[in-house]
């Protein structure tokens, strides 16, 4: 099972600080890789034993020795046994003993090696066994039914050349069966409570991982909104400058009240603009960005001075329809209902200069609040403008995000109309 996934060589924070003593090297190889000090290439360095290695570690020898000191005693009543075949026995049981210091970093040759050792040597039971174990603990499965199974294969013909003087031979096949599926058991026990482990680490990592992806997506889902913020109310100022000013590039001759009232206007949209565009930049900067410290969003309330406003720019625009009680449409769709007027007569007064512009509003609780803006078709051709369908596309998400639908393109008179239709609960 793959544990962690970054084989980066950055530093990871340490694992179960204060406790590491308590687990295996191993594990914590795994739950906290760390590269060692001048390994090339960021290397990992190899696990270094805790206090619990050496306790396990030494109990692992203490028993192969016992059960190889066992054996040893049972070696005189073994019939046909010579005294040099037992002193080379008992040499060979020491040497296994000695290996099973080893186990850790060759589990699976000092598991291989082990069967030959254990079939000619009754001292080496022991650390054949210890070496079994510890191949259940480090290794997948199939390495450790290859041995364990080379082993059971085996055992008919070892008791039958050595038989037990105290076990028929078939006791002897059952108990050692039985004998090394416990010791496969309890060590796929082991290994399955350290993957666990793992799979926790690292399900928590993924938490993490998913935590920070949700934060900057919502970041990122925040900073869009505010784009198309700028977008509605930076159009709709830019376009009156625009209007205006271009009035006075091409009637210089125009009356003295006309041009202070054109300077008017541009000056204050002109101020407008910057207070919007240094709260935006604002929210961009601040960390945490608190909406009680800006000004006030415009809701359904605002939508006669935005008329009026589009009247002093120099458009024809009328309102058709208005709701009895502005004040009790909810704040977030009487605000896109303000953007949607602002952003369609931006257009209209960009692509259709001088046509008569219709707002209709409508609507009541529990049938949902409808908002129309309608332009007559423009006189002439009217110059391209870059960017042009930007807006619609995002009037129609924030129209979706509050649950509502927005509609809009050509009417039969060759001009254009926007059609919204926003719950009201």
């Amino acid at each position: 099972m793959s544990t962690v996934s970054d084989n980066s060589p950055e530093r990871i924070p340490a694992a179960f600080p204060g406790r590491r003593w308590l687990l295996p090297s191993a594990l914590i190889e795994q739950l906290d890789p760390r590269p060692g000090p001048g390994s090339p290439g960021g290397r990992l360095r190899r696990p270094r034993r805790t206090a619990r290695d050496w306790i396990v570690d030494f109990s692992c020898f203490l028993i192969a020795v016992v059960i190889g000191l066992l054996a040893a005693e049972q070696l005189e009543n073994e019939p046909g046994l010579s005294h040099g075949l037992q002193v080379a026995d008992q040499l060979i049981g020491a040497l296994a003993c000695a290996a099973v210091w080893l186990r850790r970093r060759w589990p699976v040759g000092l598991a291989a090696a082990m069967l030959p050792l254990g079939f000619v040597s009754v001292t080496s039971g022991g650390a054949t066994l210890v070496a079994l174990f510890t191949l259940a603990v480090h290794r997948p499965f199939r390495y450790v039914a290859w041995v364990a199974g080379v082993q059971i294969a085996l055992q008919p013909l070892y008791y039958w050349l050595r038989p037990d003087p105290e076990l028929p031979y078939l006791g002897s096949l059952v108990f050692g069966t039985l004998l090394t599926a416990a010791v496969v058991g309890w060590g796929m026990l082991a290994r399955s409570k350290r993957q666990l482990m793992l799979s926790l680490r690292d399900r928590a990592r993924r938490a993490e991982t998913e935590a920070r992806l949700r934060a900057e997506q919502a970041q990122r889902l925040a900073r869009e909104a505010i784009a198309r913020e700028m977008h509605d109310v930076l159009a709709h100022r830019l376009t009156l400058l625009s209007v205006h000013a271009g009035a006075l590039e091409f009637r210089p001759d125009a009356p003295r009240e006309e041009v202070v009232r054109a300077a008017g206007v541009i000056r204050e949209s002109a101020h407008e603009a910057l207070q919007d565009l240094r709260e935006i930049i604002g929210v961009l900067r601040s960390a945490e960005s608190d909406d009680a410290g800006g000004r006030p969003q415009p809701t359904l309330a605002a939508l006669d001075a935005l008329v009026t406003e589009s009247r002093e720019a120099g458009m024809k625009v009328t309102l058709a329809g208005r709701v009895d009680d502005p004040a009790a449409v909810p704040a977030s769709v009487g605000r896109t209902a303000y953007r949607i007027a602002q952003e369609a007569l931006t257009n209209a007064r960009k692509h259709a200069p001088g046509t008569e512009v219709t707002v209709s509003v409508g609507g009541a609780p529990g049938d949902g609040l409808a908002i129309s803006v309608r332009n007559a078709p423009a006189d002439g051709e009217v110059p391209h403008v870059p960017g042009s369908g930007q807006g619609l596309i995002g009037l129609t998400e924030r129209a979706a995000l509050t649950g509502g639908t927005l509609e809009h393109g050509a009417t039969p008179e060759g001009g254009f109309e926007v059609r919204a239709r926003l719950p009201w609960g």
